[in-house]
């Protein structure tokens, strides 16, 4: 039986990806550069210096497609957003949300990280921890106790067999009960 449930309108969703993820990996990192400075190839001998740049890149690029096959999946098959303000409706179990609990954030890590690698920025890097600090407070504090009320049973078995982090092996098949 297919969901009745109607999708977030289009815009809903990129509001949410524009205000969210398109602040802290574009708006804080265009900010914090020109006043910080940058070391791009991190004044590593020629050839070597390519190392930052395509490592930087290869995480840029990971990240954001990490994002945007995530953003897919709350919309589609959760009926919501990457918003707290617009959650989804039903638990994702699907793609990347088999393997870890936190695909939007591991994405956003990541664009981070790239970033600061790319141009070799001290402030950037400390963004970075900065972010992962405060999600590492944010996300077991809150969204977690929030989703669990949302989805009960369904959410602690997805839990307790999915990392929040680090992604695990195989993917998680949920069982059916």
């Amino acid at each position: 039986m297919a969901d009745q449930t109607p999708l977030p309108p289009t815009w809903r969703v990129l509001a949410a990806v524009l205000i969210l993820p398109g602040t802290l990996t574009v708006v804080v990192p265009v900010l914090l550069l020109p006043t910080s400075g940058s070391t791009p190839g991190w004044t590593l001998p020629e050839v070597a210096a390519l190392a930052p740049l395509f490592l930087g890149l290869g995480l840029v690029g990971y990240g954001i497609q990490l994002m945007a096959h995530t953003v897919s999946l709350l919309r589609q098959a959760g009926r919501g957003s990457l918003a707290p303000w617009d959650p989804t409706t039903k638990l994702v179990v699907r793609g990347p949300y088999r393997r870890v609990r936190n695909p939007m954030i591991s994405g956003v890590f990541s664009v981070l990280l790239g970033e600061a690698v790319l141009f070799g920025s001290t402030a950037l890097l400390l963004w970075f921890a900065l972010f992962v600090t405060l999600n590492s407070v944010y996300i077991p504090l809150v969204e977690e106790p929030g989703l669990m009320k949302r989805f009960g049973r369904d959410y602690l078995a997805y839990k307790d067999n999915v990392p929040r982090w680090l992604p695990r092996r195989s993917p998680w098949h949920r069982r059916n009960s």
